[in-house]
């Protein structure tokens, strides 16, 4: 019998508890080729090849509609299960297993909203509403019951967000010790050495970093060709990176530096439009915390991107200012977005997302500073508990100042 959630008598409690108060009759879950990662996770799915259907319903035991030929796929499943071979025959099927609910939870985002909670096809949509089932968004059970940390989880988060600050922070001394030598180094090289340090220290999944000087971090997503450029004085460099222990939830961070002894002006100015949206994100979460409201991701994507609009960079903030972090980097809970889709999704307790506004002026200069949060019983926990307040100046005595 696996683990999984929805695979214990425990799991499908909680949930079926949850389903009442959302006016639901169930939650349908709907699974093809790892289509779902939602479904994979909560039903602790190995391989499969056809598509299958798990119904929780508010009341009563779960069901697994199935093809026949996966029986060995879903041996660890210990609810009642049903089996079909053609396509007629599955269409049957459902129809028998929906039949008597009229609103069920399904994973779907109106109008494409969340395209990270949009794992329903089309066309199954389609034979459902056939039916007569109203097909609801499962946006708040997604969040609390797949992307919400365990409590070791998140102590594996915190270790891990030491592991990556202070790798950071040995990269870019990495960096100024090879320009004082007369052999700098190079985008790439540096990459490698910061993946394998991670690797090193125990962080060997979801494991990787980008590092690029100023012009080349004005794409957001830069990857080198080969060793990239040069690392050289007087260079703005990014080091974004990060990593989880096997199985559990990643740390991910963006630090920056000058390969100078002093920061000019200009750079300055784009840095403190960053860092101060940022910290308001952050204030607004302590606020509604403390307040004890309600807060969305949209509204925390907005609260970040009107800092930066009122400084005259909104333009060149090229993405949402945080995306949720579970067992996938990227994960399925709330985003911190109103920018490349509508998540007005509830952060939940237990959650965490990243908080990293950014501003990419192309071919120019890229500036970017990113924490994690986890939406703790105190309010928003920050890791690495260690803010970077100013840019790090790595020659002439400067450093990084942070609190």
């Amino acid at each position: 019998m696996s683990d999984a959630l929805l695979c214990t008598d425990e799991g499908v409690a909680r949930v079926q508890e949850t389903l009442g108060g959302h006016g639901l009759d169930g939650w349908l879950l709907y699974e093809f080729h790892h289509l779902n990662p939602i479904a994979v996770t909560l039903l602790g799915l190995g391989k499969t090849t056809r598509r299958a259907f798990v119904l929780i319903p508010t009341e009563g035991e779960p069901i697994a509609l199935i093809h026949a030929i996966e029986a060995s796929s879903w041996r660890h499943w210990p609810f009642q299960r049903r089996t079909y071979s053609g396509w007629r025959e599955m269409e049957e099927r459902l129809a028998e297993l929906v039949d008597g609910t009229t609103r069920l939870a399904m994973e779907v985002s109106p109008g494409g909203a969340v395209p990270t909670l949009d794992y329903v096809p089309a066309g199954i949509a389609g034979v459902l509403l056939s039916h007569g089932v109203e097909i609801a968004s499962s946006g708040d059970l997604v969040t609390e019951f797949h992307s919400v940390l365990s409590a070791r989880q998140l102590d594996d988060h915190r270790k891990a967000a030491e592991i990556v600050r202070d790798t950071a922070h040995r990269a870019f001394q990495r960096a100024a010790d090879a320009i004082e030598s007369g052999a700098p180094t190079t985008e790439g090289a540096l990459s490698e050495w910061i993946v394998a340090e991670l690797g090193a220290a125990g962080l060997v999944d979801q494991v990787s970093c980008i590092v690029a000087i100023g012009p080349m971090a004005s794409d957001s997503h830069y990857a080198p060709v080969g060793d990239g450029e040069t690392i050289r004085r007087g260079d703005l460099l990014l080091i974004d990176l990060w990593g989880a222990f096997p199985g559990s939830v990643a740390a991910d961070q963006t630090w920056m530096a000058v390969m100078d002894d002093e920061v000019d002006a200009r750079t300055q100015e784009v840095w403190e439009a960053v860092c101060d949206a940022r910290d308001a994100a952050v204030d607004f979460l302590r606020t509604r915390f403390d307040e004890g409201e309600d807060v969305r991701g949209l509204e925390v994507d907005d609260v970040a991107r009107a800092v930066i609009a009122e400084r005259g960079y909104g333009p060149y903030f090229v993405h949402r200012t945080g995306h949720s972090i579970d067992t996938d980097l990227h994960g399925s809970g709330p985003n911190l977005d109103n920018l490349e889709s509508r998540d007005d999704r509830r952060l939940l307790p237990g959650v965490a997302f990243s908080i990293e506004p950014g501003i990419y002026i192309e071919g120019d200069i890229g500036v970017r500073s990113e924490i994690n949060v986890h939406w703790g019983p105190d309010g928003p926990e920050i890791t690495p508990t260690e803010i970077q307040r100013e840019l790090m100046v790595m020659f002439g005595g400067g450093g990084a100042t942070t609190a």
